[in-house]
């Protein structure tokens, strides 16, 4: 059993090298850069793999399917720039390869680092992510925005957990929350869906106690509060520019412009 591990990235120099050192264990590595990409992040990935590829930007899961593409071996395990394989699981992935395979994938558990501390509840932990499989019996789905990649066949556990290093301050999760909900938003206008009063003041509510209180995010601290209030933000938001496509879907227009 031989593993190829692919990872996509854009503007990451400075979190790929320790993505890609903690899985210097795989038979072969594979890394797609963004075209878009501004810093170091293609000579960085040179100096763990020669096979850097740099590819026009055409969605997560487009370009997932790109990078699987360029594999040689029958499986794959997928990485992102800001994950860490950690040595439990790495110890795992290794008993697999020497017992064999009884699946076709295998999710693993992803812990997230948070405001200085593992977030524990929240729904952010397990947060279970399948992410090892059989590239002929699996393909990555959803261009807009949370690709994941579906397997025909079973799926197995290992244990051991994946490192998510998440973002680096609320700034930078702002930033990232307002670029996915506007995704988000497209993707639902795409399929039909509208958003009106109870999608903008019951869901962000809901949200926020099914993070806070039955996720249990109140046992992780402020970081939990936190947690639970963007995940609020984050419905609402999508919400908001969703009900903005459908009825402005030429701009605001200006209040001078018909005088």
């Amino acid at each position: 059993m031989k593993i190829s591990v692919t990872l996509i990235a854009g503007n990451e120099e400075d979190r790929i090298g320790d993505a890609l050192a903690s899985v210097a264990w795989a038979d072969e590595i594979i890394v797609v850069v963004d075209a878009r990409s501004t810093d170091r992040t293609a000579e960085i990935a040179r100096q763990y793999t020669d096979r850097v590829f740099v590819h026009p930007w055409s969605g997560y899961a487009a370009q997932k399917r790109f990078a699987d593409a360029q594999a040689t071996h029958e499986w794959i395990f997928s990485l992102d720039a800001d994950e860490r394989v950690s040595p439990e699981l790495r110890r795992s992935i290794e008993r697999l390869k020497r017992e064999g395979p009884r699946h076709d994938g295998y999710r693993v558990a992803r812990r997230a680092w948070y405001l200085g501390r593992w977030i524990q509840h929240s729904g952010w932990y397990p947060d279970y992510q399948l992410r090892l499989y059989r590239r002929d019996r699996a393909r990555w789905v959803g261009d807009y925005v949370h690709e994941s990649v579906r397997v025909e066949g079973s799926v197995g556990t290992l244990e051991g957990d994946l490192w998510h290093l998440t973002r680096r301050s609320l700034s930078e999760h702002h930033e990232v929350l307002n670029r996915y909900t506007t995704l988000a938003a497209e993707e639902a206008f795409a399929h039909g869906k509208r958003a009106g009063w109870f999608a903008l003041c019951v869901r962000p509510l809901l949200a926020f106690l099914r993070s806070y209180v039955l996720r249990q995010g109140f046992r992780d601290g402020i970081p939990g509060l936190v947690i639970s209030g963007f995940a609020a933000y984050y419905v609402f938001l999508k919400n908001a520019k969703l009900w903005e496509r459908a009825h402005f879907p030429e701009g605001w227009g200006h209040p001078l412009a018909t005088e």
